[in-house]
């Protein structure tokens, strides 16, 4: 079910300002980069309109435990990381959706796991989506 009304629903349309590069989708899951900032902060959402985690089907649960896997393998690869992270909250839009993002090498000791490093590698986040996207293959 899609609702009209739904930032994560408008971004699966390409509508929006949540549309950033797809790194992998299929019936179930939609894995993209963050549209700006640092290198390395995905999302991965159920493509059905499910609002939490105790909404989703066991097919679901288990396509993203999939992805989860493969993008943070990807994530460590590509990128000079020292932690990839993950975080799942009932907050702010209610449709399922899982922040991956990294820990860059250097992040200062300040800067907790959830925190934004402002100094963090930025680049071409057209490109590492690609290449995140083979390791869905």
């Amino acid at each position: 079910m899609v609702r009209p009304e739904c930032q994560i629903c408008r971004k699966h349309r390409g509508e929006g300002p949540l549309v950033g590069p797809v790194i992998y989708s299929d019936e179930l899951v939609f894995v993209a980069h963050r549209a700006t900032g640092s290198l390395g902060y995905t999302f991965i959402e159920t493509r059905r309109h499910a609002p939490y985690l105790d909404d989703l089907t066991d097919a679901e649960a288990a396509a993203i435990g999939r992805v989860t896997s493969r993008l943070a393998r990807g994530l460590r690869a590509e990128l000079e990381v020292d932690f990839v992270h993950t975080a799942v909250s009932g907050m702010g839009v209610a449709h399922f959706h899982e922040h991956v993002f990294v820990r860059h090498c250097g992040t200062p000791e300040q800067y907790t796991w959830w925190q934004q490093w402002p100094e963090a590698p930025v680049g071409d986040i057209p490109a590492l989506a690609k290449r995140l996207g083979a390791y869905f293959d």
